[in-house]
């Protein structure tokens, strides 16, 4: 029987044979161990406000250096980068750079207001090795990290990577685990990333529910998440944002505007700082 191998980052744990793609089709088993065959594999890289993250009280005004590669441990039907985030090697173009280039092109940045590097647009930590490599360098030269997650990693890979990380915005895709069976995740690692990030004195945490029509908007689950946030920390701001038909759920509506105010207000019963996104 071929020798097999566990994916540590995330609560997948796939067992993978040599050569093996695991879930997310950016970790591969290679020579006994699972590694991101992503490493350095870049699909996007743009200077952006850091308010796009969307990080609404860190920094404002200042720039990051955006950057992302391809693959994601979740599937949610309503994905908004599906075109890189579901994608695999032969998907979707990309271009090689080392940390030692992207963080050069962050320095660079300086002056035209960039403080750093944000890792998004597809999942960050698929390509855990390279993030990690790339945020220590960058913080070697006075750089920034920020991250940008669905929050769907284990504690040894995130507490690796902590001491690195300035700011995070963190998804959480709903409050049930009903809904997280529908995007494949698991709540209970979600609620455990947001908790250890709340608690890093050096890392200003933000969070993000993207509310769709029928799914994750009831008044209950929004109220429940909002309690549960605020009994870490009443400061942490929540950003609800609006949802519009994308990859396979194009046949619902947007989010209503009316229904993202009513649960601001009730978020609000809790949260010091809740911001509606995409209205």
């Amino acid at each position: 029987m071929p020798e097999r191998v566990v994916c540590r980052i995330c609560p997948h744990a796939c067992v993978l044979v040599e050569g093996g793609h695991g879930l997310c089709r950016a970790r591969v088993a290679r020579g006994g161990a699972v590694v991101d065959e992503n490493y350095g594999r870049v699909t996007s890289l743009a200077l952006d406000p850091v308010e796009k993250k969307p990080l609404a009280r860190w920094h404002p005004g200042s720039l990051v250096l955006s950057v992302g590669s391809y693959g994601c441990n979740l599937r949610c039907p309503f994905c908004q980068n599906a075109g890189i985030a579901c994608a695999g090697e032969f998907d979707v173009p990309w271009q090689v750079m080392e940390p030692a280039e992207v963080v050069e092109e962050a320095d660079q940045a300086r002056s035209r207001g960039g403080i750093g590097i944000a890792y998004t647009y597809n999942e960050p930590f698929v390509g855990f090795e390279f993030m990690r490599d790339t945020a220590r360098f960058a913080h070697e030269r006075g750089l920034a990290n920020v991250v940008v997650s669905n929050g769907m990693v284990n504690a040894e890979p995130l507490i690796e990577v902590l001491p690195y990380l300035d700011a995070a915005n963190i998804d959480l895709k709903g409050f049930t685990q009903g809904f997280y069976d529908v995007v494949g995740g698991d709540l209970a690692t979600v609620k455990a990333t947001i908790e250890m990030l709340a608690g890093a004195p050096s890392c200003h945490l933000e969070v993000t529910t993207l509310v769709v029509p029928g799914m994750n908007d009831a008044v209950e689950e929004i109220d429940a998440a909002a309690a549960w946030l605020a009994s870490l920390d009443p400061s942490i701001p929540y950003h609800l944002t609006r949802f519009f038909p994308s990859h396979r759920l194009r046949d619902r509506p947007p989010t209503p505007v009316s229904t993202l105010r009513e649960l601001r207000r009730v978020a609000r019963r809790h949260l010091d700082d809740v911001l509606l996104g995409n209205c």
